[in-house]
Order: structure tokens, then C-alpha cells, then sequence
């Protein structure tokens, strides 16, 4: 069992910066492709990005190119969703979720991720 705890969501005006984490208390995940989804009221839960094990690869949706990084630390057992240029769209939950994986690469499936945590919200006001 892989427990996820994502933090640091809140309020921002649009154009603003916000910095999600998402730990895993007492668990190494060096063997685990981490990703993050979103779901705005009224939506589907659509991905936004994801890592690879190594850190080496990274996937995002087309909405968030060039404005959100994700990152890990496996030292800490975190990763990271840094978000800039925040768009009154990007308003939604954002869920960290986590799968393993030895291979090279990412999944922005949300059916390929069996861990999830409970959800952080971001407001973005315009």
C-alpha cells in the first residue's frame, strides 16, 4: 500500500505561482511512476503530468506545457507539480497518484495509476 498525501493548493490570482507536494509518509517509491490528474466541478478528472522512476522522463498535457514542471526528490519520497502562469481554467482538485514501474517512461492513464491520494484544491481567480 502506497500512501500519498499532496499539499500546498490554495488561492491565487491568475498569472500567479503555486507549488503542489505530494509525499509518501514512510514509503520509498525509487520503483514508482508518479503522476497528476485534475477535476474541475462539473468535469472528468483529465492528467496533467507525470514523472518516470528516474526522474528522466516527464509527460504533460498540452494545457500546462511550458507553465507547470513536475519533479521528484526520491530522497524525500516527494514529488513536486511547480504551476506558474495560473489560468482561471487550471481551477480544479489536483490528485497526486502513483504506479509501478521499472521501465523508463510515464503513463498519463488514469486507469494505469493504483494509488491515489485525496486531493489538494487550487483557485485560481481571475
Amino acid at each position: 500500500q502506497v500512501q500519498l498525501e499532496e499539499s500546498g493548493g490554495g488561492l491565487v490570482q491568475a498569472g500567479g505561482s503555486l507549488r503542489l507536494s505530494c509525499a509518501t509518509p514512510g514509503r520509498r517509491v525509487t520503483d514508482y511512476a508518479m503522476g497528476w490528474f485534475r477535476q474541475a466541478p462539473g468535469k472528468e478528472r483529465e492528467f496533467v503530468a507525470a514523472v518516470d522512476w528516474s526522474d528522466s522522463i516527464t509527460y504533460y498535457t498540452d494545457s500546462v506545457k511550458g507553465r507547470f514542471t513536475i519533479s521528484r526528490d526520491n530522497a524525500r519520497n516527494t514529488v513536486y507539480l511547480q504551476m506558474n502562469s495560473l489560468k482561471p481554467e487550471d481551477t480544479a482538485i489536483y490528485y497526486c497518484a502513483a504506479y509501478r514501474n521499472l521501465a523508463y517512461g510515464c503513463s498519463g492513464y488514469g486507469y494505469e495509476y493504483r494509488f491515489w491520494g485525496q486531493g489538494t484544491q487550487v483557485t485560481v481567480s481571475s
